[in-house]
Order: structure tokens, then C-alpha cells, then sequence
């Protein structure tokens, strides 16, 4: 009897056991299954470059223009020539080095990364231009036109950082960056003065304001958009535009210091 008694709990037990086993084994199973991806949406039609609008326009400095700072650069014999800060750059009321993109409108399309790179120069220690704009993934190539070493140094929030020196008649060095990011600070830690900026956006709708505070961005699809208009001292104002089949729209902007 006592026997008996024992050969039913051990069935009992390994019952038991067996249950938990394939209990444990649906959880395990359940939480490796990946998330079921949501469907995809509708492709975004081809833009028809038969009704591709544009818009420009000039960009504007309301006030007193500041004087430019003269930058000290005789830490480096190898530094010549005069260099002025490019925070502020204002002629004739135009403002100069604000990058100009679409920030909404443009939905679920993508973009093919141009093959073609995008040259940021060293020259007279300092870079130039002082604002560029690329799309990720697209190449930046680095090119070091003086008689002394530079070390370009990328400072983003939300890409990848490096740091790398580059000397005279070196190779360009040819660099890219992942993600969307505005304003991406670059400097050279051998010439502290030597600063810009690096615009990265997702499609190719994007414009820099020349010396004369004008701009122009084309080949856009009919639609609404809002337009965002970044400077690095005086900040980021949006406009929204409306462009009709083979539209040609014109805005204008203006920047006050202190805003």
C-alpha cells in the first residue's frame, strides 16, 4: 500500500513537472516571438517634375547690424591674413548663414542620398562655408587648404562624435552622419575661434541664405508646408507656405536681435 501510495505522487509530481515545463516553455517562446510589425502604409507617389513648385524668398535683419568681432589668431604663425567672428553677418539688412528647410509637409516620402559629396574647406583658418546643410548618410568631404595642421571636432547630440586631425596637404577626409540634426556644432581644437555648423536633414529640400539674405528651394510636390528658418545666435522662426502645381511662391523673413 505504502508502494502504492508512493508511485502515485511521483506520477503526481511529474505531472506536475511536465505542466510547468510546457507552461514555462509557451512564456519563453511568447516573449522571443518579435512584435508583429505594423502594415505598411501607402508608398508616397513620385514627385512628377512636371508639377514640382519652388519657393524663395530673402531673409531679413531688422535693427542695427553688429559689428563684427576681430578674431586674435596669432597663437599659429601659420594662421595669416583677417578673420572676423560669423555669428551675426548682415549687409545692406540681408542676413547671411541661415539654413533654410522643410520641417513638415513632405509626410511618408523618402529620399535617395546624393552620391555627390558636400566640401567643407579650411582656408585662412577658418572653415567654409560656415553653414552647410547634407542628408544623412550623404559624404562630407574635408579638405585642409592651410600650411597647418587642423583637428575637426563634431560635437552632436544626436549623432556620433569624433574627433580627428587632419595636416597640411593631407587627404580629405570624408566623414558622414546618421541621423537628423540641426545646428551640429563643429570646431578645431588646435584653433579655437574655427567654428560651423553642419545641417543634417532627411530629404533634399533645404537652402542656406547667401551674403544678399536670399534663398531658393525647388523641385517640391504640390502641398502644405512648414518652413523653418534656423540661425545659430538669433534662433528658429516657422512659416508655412502652400504650393500649387508648378507654383513659384516667394517669403519673406526678418530676424531681430534679442529674438
Amino acid at each position: 500500500m505504502k508502494r502504492n501510495k508512493s508511485l502515485a505522487i511521483g506520477s503526481l509530481a511529474l505531472s506536475l513537472g511536465a505542466v510547468l515545463i510546457v507552461g514555462c516553455g509557451k512564456k519563453e517562446s511568447s516573449e522571443e516571438q518579435p512584435a508583429t510589425a505594423p502594415a505598411a502604409g501607402p508608398a508616397a507617389a513620385p514627385i512628377d517634375p512636371a508639377t514640382a513648385a519652388s519657393v524663395s524668398g530673402t531673409v531679413k535683419f531688422d535693427g542695427a547690424a553688429p559689428k563684427p568681432a576681430k578674431i586674435d589668431m596669432s597663437q599659429d604663425a601659420n594662421c595669416s591674413g583677417t578673420n572676423t567672428a560669423e555669428n551675426i553677418v548682415v549687409s545692406g539688412g540681408n542676413l547671411e548663414n541661415v539654413f533654410i528647410y522643410v520641417k513638415e509637409g513632405l509626410g511618408a516620402r523618402a529620399f535617395d542620398v546624393p552620391k555627390e559629396p558636400v566640401t567643407l574647406t579650411q582656408n585662412g583658418c577658418r572653415y567654409k562655408p560656415h553653414v552647410i546643410g547634407v542628408m544623412a548618410g550623404q559624404t562630407i568631404k574635408i579638405i585642409n587648404d592651410d600650411p597647418t595642421t587642423h583637428n575637426i571636432h563634431p560635437t552632436p547630440k544626436d549623432n556620433r562624435e569624433w574627433n580627428e586631425s587632419q595636416a597640411p596637404k593631407a587627404a580629405p577626409l570624408e566623414k558622414s552622419f546618421a541621423r537628423e540634426e540641426i545646428l551640429l556644432p563643429v570646431k578645431c581644437n588646435q584653433h579655437p575661434w574655427m567654428r560651423m555648423f553642419v545641417n543634417v536633414v532627411k530629404s533634399p529640400f533645404y537652402a542656406v541664405s547667401g551674403p544678399d539674405g536670399k534663398f531658393e528651394i525647388k523641385g517640391l510636390p504640390p502641398g502644405d508646408y512648414t518652413l523653418a528658418f534656423v540661425h545659430e545666435k538669433l534662433g528658429e522662426q516657422d512659416q508655412k507656405v502652400t504650393l500649387a502645381a508648378k507654383d513659384s511662391k516667394t517669403v519673406a523673413v526678418t530676424f531681430k536681435p534679442g529674438t
